[in-house]
């Protein structure tokens, strides 16, 4: 079964900015106003984040990991096909070059 990055990216933002919000109001009906109340909703909605929706994260990095591996092991490919076909045009120059000086 294939499984998709992006609906687990977007419901993991989806829950970042849930739980900005919930810390937002919590922190207003405590009494927080103006940049204090952003920040402190920042501060709160990040460490509850970090410890709410660790499986989440660690579920949406293995699967960049493998989409970065399997994309790394392409360009890995193509530079070995690039340098196999640089090394065939230097040794048909080489050749070449060889057989004018023999004249």
């Amino acid at each position: 079964m294939k499984s998709r990055t992006w609906p687990s990216i977007l419901a993991y933002t989806s829950a970042r900015i849930l739980i900005f919000g919930c810390a937002v109001i919590l922190l207003y009906v405590a009494g927080a106003r103006g940049v204090l109340l952003l920040f402190l909703g920042l501060v709160v909605s990040a460490l509850a984040s970090y410890v709410l929706l660790n499986k989440q994260r660690t579920v949406i990095a293995n699967k960049l990991n493998g989409k970065l591996g399997r994309a790394g092991s392409k360009v890995t490919e193509f530079r070995e096909r690039l340098e196999a076909g640089t090394q065939a045009e230097d040794q048909a120059q080489d050749e070449k070059d060889e057989s004018v000086r023999a004249k």
